[in-house]
């Protein structure tokens, strides 16, 4: 046998693929949503920790504004209590010290609200030196205007001016603190847009990481689909080529086979029937002469010819249509088959069957049938072989054929005919497929595989 056969096209499986992209392409969207979505709070973070770092500081450099201001006032208007001669200016500035000792303490202790434990020593100094500053001017405020006359510029330069320097130290020193916790604020406000930084840095990394994996896997995918829809398109451009050379050899050999039908039927029947006729007229004149050992030799001679057209135009019927495959079965087609190969040529040819139901449908059984015939007819005429195995099964959802002969084998790469054609249109139409496997000088073997799925196989073929 010279015919090889071709695998029908591997099934290309995309679902491992597109779950593999879809899964990385969703990562990558839900990777940046989440990244954005933490950006946003550590942005809005960043941005609530400024506003407050901005608003506790300057709340803190305008309370410690005004206690330096009253601070202030507080030397002034307590120089012009002690060296005001007039009563009544002198009750004035006592009063707006009084004012001022009361705002003074107002402002401090919310100020305290301000300020984190640790930061509150300069506070309390500061709080301990106004209480003494307010202790040594209370016994001033009772001196007459003589006291006041003739005390007043020593006091103020000795108790009076010292205090308010040291009480602006003080200040100076919480404004300090202030910067210090300003700067503490800065650096945590750093450090969480550094820590925002490399996050948003690790984050970047790895969906660059995962997107080049995934343009790389898509790019590769791509790639090899590329490659199988030029391949798809190539056997397409090949098969569309091999259908048209197989439509003119089909017409080829409908012909070729009209021919041997038409040489058939004028050499043998004809020839048998015109046989007949000249015995009947032989048969017609032994009458009339009243012959009867010629008439018995002539009905001899013609039952001769009338059994052997008989046979002959069964031949013929069973290569058109074998009606035993109707009548009998597969099997005992095959068995015939079989055994009009052994007669016609000396092949030993065995048929095995295991479990086949009679009752397969019939565009199963004439694809199984025509595959074993064309099978043994390249046999026949190119194997060389002495004997052939013919193996049908049936397991649960498909039938199973394998033709195999000890024959000379041939290169299945180089070799491709019109039987092996028809062969595969036939399997293709059921839906199955055809494996050929041969060697030169080692045999060749026929695998071929239907489907059988309940009956919607064989509505789905009536119908097609």
């Amino acid at each position: 046998m010279r015919e090889p056969t071709s695998t029908s096209p591997p099934r290309i499986f995309h679902g491992q693929s597109r779950t593999v992209l879809l899964a990385g392409f969703g990562g990558l969207l839900l990777l940046m949503v989440f990244a954005g979505i933490d950006g946003l709070q550590v942005l809005r973070r960043m941005q609530n920790r400024s506003g407050t770092i901005q608003h506790e500081f300057l709340e803190r450099s305008r309370v410690l504004n005004q206690i330096r201001s009253d601070v202030y006032l507080s030397g002034t208007y307590a120089r012009d209590y002690l060296l005001d001669p007039e009563s009544a200016a002198a009750e004035k500035n006592r009063a707006e010290l009084t004012r001022l000792r009361y705002e003074m303490d107002a402002i401090l202790a919310g100020y305290a609200g301000l300020m984190r434990p640790e930061e509150r020593t300069p506070l309390e100094g500061l709080r301990h030196s106004l209480d003494d500053y307010w202790r040594v001017l209370d016994p001033v405020f009772k001196w007459s205007p003589n006291q006041r006359s003739q005390n007043g510029f020593r006091f103020l330069r000795d108790e009076v001016f010292p205090r308010r320097l040291t009480m602006l130290g003080l200040a100076d020193q919480i404004q300090n603190v202030n910067e210090r916790q300003l700067d503490a604020a800065n650096e945590r406000l750093r450090a969480l847009f550094s820590e925002f930084r490399t996050r948003l840095t690790v984050t970047l990394a790895v969906t660059v990481a995962i997107g080049g994996l995934l343009a790389v896997f898509a790019s590769r995918r791509i790639l090899d689909l590329e490659g199988q829809a030029a391949s798809r398109f190539s056997e397409v451009t090949e098969a569309r080529g091999q259908l048209k050379n197989l439509s003119a050899r089909l017409v080829e050999t409908q012909e070729e086979e009209r021919r041997v039908l038409s040489r058939e039927l004028h050499d043998e029947v004809g020839q048998s029937l015109s046989a007949i006729l000249v015995g009947l007229s032989n048969l017609s004149a032994a009458i009339r002469a009243n012959a009867r050992e010629h008439m018995d030799s002539e009905v001899t001679a013609l039952r001769r010819i009338v059994e052997g057209t008989v046979k002959m135009v069964r031949n013929i019927t069973l290569l058109l249509r074998p009606s035993m495959l109707d009548d009998l079965g597969l099997i005992p087609a095959l068995e015939w088959q079989a055994r009009e190969a052994s007669r016609q040529t000396g092949l030993r040819v065995d048929v095995a069957a295991a479990g086949v139901t009679a009752e397969l449908p019939d565009e199963f059984k004439t694809c199984i049938y025509r595959l074993v015939q064309e099978a043994l007819h390249n046999v026949t005429r190119h194997a060389v072989a002495a004997s052939v195995r013919i193996v049908v099964q049936q397991e649960p959802g498909r039938l199973l054929l394998s033709v195999q002969d000890d024959g000379q084998g041939f290169d299945v790469r180089r070799s491709r005919g019109l039987g092996l054609l028809g062969m595969e249109e036939r399997v293709a139409h059921l839906g199955g497929t055809l494996q050929l496997k041969s060697e030169p000088g080692s045999g060749t073997l026929i695998s071929v595989a239907l489907p059988l799925v309940t009956n919607a196989v064989t509505e789905r073929v009536a119908t097609s």
